[in-house]
């Protein structure tokens, strides 16, 4: 009989997606369910970004864009790096594609040959691995933890590069952790891919959604890393599917093939509607989004703590907090199974994220409403006595 290729026997299901099945039968059979589970904004998509999908589909002209994407938007995100960040990325240098998912494939299936290396850590999001795995590619898991703020450090890449080793995918801030790399931090990394021919990519699809500033973006440290962003976090258009990449000049062309190839061109309504996404009334209103995020953020963080959760690592962005369990349970993703059917709250176990401290963390996305919160860490509360 047919069988799969042998990869994928190395890519695991996505058990976040599993329980938000079962959470949503829990919810078709009359249960209340609290969502702590998904890494997605409740916010509806903004108000100018809806009316501009809509004015485009008016007269019904859905055609391809270029492969790259849509020049005008290429041209709006390279204002923003240059208004927001202070640097200068050429339009030309940035592809339109399918959600950070489809930037991530673009990137490994432009940059990961078969059997070459790619540092990446644990925890981390969980897809990394799997994008990297699917081009034949080898990930390389960097355990880390607190004392480095969930972050890799210098040392680590020297500890873990071999000569098979091809690059890194770091993400800042990260999923499940929140956490960032300093500028000084990133510039540092990225002198040491130079020094040994490697390749950075750098995720910052959490960037907008910060509580203490604006995180620093790898761009700043040069023009030779991948950047992957996306409209789906701070923008708020998860459903939309859209991302983008900024590529090194020296890629434009293969990654332009490779988006081809692919997938033609990333949704054309969708570019549209990102048009209106940098517009001024429309970063106001996601600027008083992320005030929400934060409230969340401080309100969460010390409630779970008075219950017997310990959180090791504030987040600095995202809308995650990964939380020590190990007081309540060593089995984390039997404990989030038993939180979801007892007490109807979905939470996220650390097996998703990787195997170093799996066990004894559980991620809980702040993407509800601070009353929802609430009634969620009551529950739990009563659960664990």
């Amino acid at each position: 009989m047919p069988v799969s290729a042998p990869r994928l026997a190395d890519i695991a299901p996505f058990h976040v997606m599993e329980l938000l099945a079962r959470a949503k039968e829990l919810e078709a059979e009359g249960r209340d369910i609290i969502h702590m589970e998904v890494g997605e904004p409740d916010f509806p998509t903004p108000a100018p970004i809806l009316a501009a999908a809509r004015n485009f589909l008016e007269d019904g002209k859905v055609f391809y864009t270029p492969a790259l994407g849509l020049p005008e938007l290429r041209e709006a995100i390279s204002r923003f790096y240059r208004e927001r960040y202070g640097v200068e990325v050429p339009a030309r240098r940035i592809a339109i594609t399918a959600g950070a998912s489809g930037a991530l494939t673009l990137a490994l299936a432009c940059l990961a040959a078969p059997g070459s290396e790619w540092l990446l850590t644990d925890p981390g999001y969980p897809c990394n691995r799997h994008f990297v795995r699917a081009f034949e590619g080898v990930p390389v898991n960097i355990p880390v933890g607190p004392a480095s703020n969930f972050q890799p450090t210098l040392g680590d890449l020297e500890r873990y590069w071999t000569p098979q080793t091809r690059g890194a995918l770091f993400a800042s801030p990260a999923n499940p952790t929140g956490t960032m790399l300093s500028a000084a931090e990133l510039a540092a990394m990225a002198d040491f891919m130079r020094q040994r021919n490697g390749q950075l990519i750098i995720d910052e699809i959490y960037h907008g959604l910060t509580y203490e500033g604006d995180a620093p973006t790898a761009l700043a440290a040069g023009d030779d890393i991948f950047v992957v962003q996306s409209f789906s976090k701070y923008f708020q258009m998860t459903g939309w599917r859209l991302g983008l990449l900024v590529i090194p000049e020296a890629f434009v062309r293969d990654v332009e093939k490779l988006a081809q190839n692919l997938f033609i061109s990333a949704s054309t309504p969708a570019q549209h509607a990102a048009l209106a996404a940098f517009h001024p009334e429309t970063i106001a209103l996601l600027e008083s989004r992320r005030s929400e995020f934060k409230a969340r953020r401080d309100y969460l963080a010390p409630a779970l703590e008075a219950i017997g959760f310990r959180i090791t690592a504030r987040p600095q962005g995202a809308f995650y907090l990964y939380a020590d369990c190990s007081a309540l349970t060593d089995d984390s993703f039997t404990f989030a199974r038993r939180v979801l059917e007892e007490s109807g709250v979905a939470i996220t176990p650390g097996i998703d994220f990787g195997q170093h401290l799996a066990a004894s963390h559980v991620r809980f996305a702040y993407t509800n409403s601070r009353e929802r919160l609430a009634e969620g860490v009551a529950r739990i509360r009563q659960l664990i006595g």
